[in-house]
């Protein structure tokens, strides 16, 4: 096997095929340091604690690992409904050489099984024996992919569990629900599961059928399907939206440990604020916060404390006689029934992060209260109206220090520490020196998901063609093949098939979630051992 870099806290290891990477990801469980290993085609991306196992010890236990050649067990059987459809079933029947109705009979004829999961929760990568199902992904992924819409790509399948960017061939869509939360398991292709594709017609709506097809919708869009926050008993602590900034969500440290499900560990952008914030009320240092891009206006419920930290702008408090008293960045104030908080449009950073005493309360969704943008778990972005209750994470007493830190505004220049890998070797020496060489900008496509940047030079490969999908990073570099690099945050896909030139090193994540459009990045490598 070939370890590589995939980061400062993760190694890329190479198998032989699926097969292979499958059995060594099962072999790994309960390696000293590991902290999750998320399965590809041909690789298993292992992410550690750096704190606990360092990088080349890690690598050598790893490929000192025997594993076993049993056969891998499958581990359950589910039928998929699918009513052959897609808008590319008859250019990808022309790629394969055959007719669509032969490639509609043979994914129907084909034994069928879930090596793994990645992308979004219940996205699995279904592989079979017959060597037809080998097609290339689109030259230029689609911004909307349907929710239920069945696809190829390489050597699997896959459905999409909701509606979500998507570069695969779409051959037909299917009603089947592949994610509900409230399963066990929640994903309906789960690895080891077998699967069986049956052709159904075309469903006639009527007022009888309806009403599933929408309750089938609303579990596929979880945002979609939740209501407004539990304000909880009258009187107790809340906050309440009034004006929402262009992105307003509750947030916290995030959700790992569940890559087997398809599912990142999303969280908060600036990981720095929200510890500050916390602390500053007296909250535990990963209790859920409200994270806001740019400006917006909240009201107090009832008694309590807050504070803003991250980005930095004009914090204003008027209360309910109108008068207006200016706030500290960092620090603790204390808020009363009617008190309205105005938060100005960030003159550094992007990212306000307000926490308020005792925690923001809302259910969570796997261990965690993080809204999940790409994958639509946890709580929907917030709106106008909704109120949210303090909850009990209040552990220790407030810290009325304010915190000072320096963060960009549009135009600035900042420094972004990277490590190279895992796949600098599918670019030029010319583009790794242009990657660390020029200035990229930060363009306004940018979300929680990726900021894209844009440089004069566009980075150049050596090796052409596809990468079978493969695990990444919070922090990855990875770029597409207009050669302008998407730089990861913490809600992008736990897989993907665009190749990783580099990653932010730790220390540099916080910096970037909070890069606004316009500002500038230059990247420094860090060399590793």
């Amino acid at each position: 096997m070939r370890i590589l870099t995939a980061s400062d806290h993760a190694l890329l290891v190479e198998a032989a095929d699926l097969d292979e990477a499958m059995r060594l990801n099962l072999a790994w469980e309960g390696v000293h340091g590991v902290v999750e290993r998320i399965p590809g085609a041909r690789t298993v991306l292992v992410r550690f604690d750096p704190l606990a196992v360092s990088a080349a010890d890690l690598a050598d236990a790893l490929a000192a690992t025997e594993i076993d050649t049993a056969h891998l067990q499958a581990t359950g059987e589910v039928t998929v409904p699918v009513r052959y459809d897609g808008e590319d079933l008859d250019e990808t029947a022309s790629l394969l050489g055959v007719s669509a109705a032969e490639l509609v009979n043979r994914h129907l004829a084909a034994d069928w099984k879930v090596a793994f999961s990645g992308f979004a929760p219940g996205f699995g990568y279904v592989v079979s024996s017959d060597p037809l199902f080998d097609v290339p992904r689109r030259s230029s992924p689609r911004t909307r992919v349907p929710a239920g819409s069945v696809a190829l790509a390489g050597q699997f399948t896959g459905v999409y569990p909701r509606e979500s960017p998507g570069g695969w061939q779409l051959i037909g869509r299917t009603d089947a629900v592949m994610w509900d939360i409230d399963r066990d398991p929640p994903a309906l292709l789960s690895p080891g599961t077998t699967v069986r594709f049956e052709q159904v017609r075309a469903q006639i709506v009527t007022s009888e059928n309806a009403d599933d097809r929408a309750d089938a919708r609303a579990v596929a869009e979880p945002h979609a399907a939740a209501g407004a926050p539990d304000p909880g008993p009258p009187g107790a602590g809340a906050v309440e939206i009034v004006r929402p900034s262009m992105q307003l969500l509750v947030q916290d440290a995030g959700r790992p440990g569940f890559a087997a499900l398809g599912v990142s560990a999303s969280g908060v952008a600036d990981r720095r604020a929200m510890r500050e914030a916390n602390r500053a009320v007296g909250n535990a240092t990963g209790a859920a916060v409200l994270e806001s891009v740019g400006g917006a206006v909240l009201r107090f419920r009832g008694a309590g404390v807050a504070a803003i930290s991250g980005a930095v702008g004009s914090l204003d408090l008027i209360d309910a006689d109108g008068a207006t008293r200016r706030i500290e960045h960092g620090a603790p104030f204390a808020t009363v029934e009617g008190d309205e908080l105005i938060l100005g449009h960030p003159t550094s950073g992007l990212r306000y992060l307000i926490a308020i005493r005792g925690g923001v309360a809302v259910d969570p969704a796997l261990d965690s209260r993080a809204s999940d943008t790409l994958a639509g778990l946890g709580p929907a972005p917030l709106a106008a109206g909704d109120v949210l209750r303090a909850g009990d994470a209040a552990a220790h007493p407030v810290e009325p220090e304010a915190l000072l830190r320096t963060l960009p505004s549009p135009g600035d220049l900042v420094d972004l520490e990277i490590t190279l890998g895992p796949r600098d070797d599918w670019f030029t020496a010319a583009a790794l020196a242009t990657l660390a060489g020029q200035e990229w900008t930060v363009t306004p496509r940018s979300d929680r998901v990726g900021i894209r940047l844009e440089g004069a030079v566009p980075l150049e490969r050596s090796v052409s063609g596809e990468l079978p999908s493969e695990g990444a990073v919070t922090g990855a570099i990875q770029v597409p093949p207009d050669g302008q690099p998407v730089l990861f945050l913490p809600d992008h896909p736990l897989t993907g098939g665009y190749p990783i030139i580099g990653a932010l090193t730790d220390r540099s994540l916080d910096l970037a979630g909070q890069l606004p459009p316009g500002a500038r990045v230059r990247f420094t490598v860090k060399e590793t051992s």
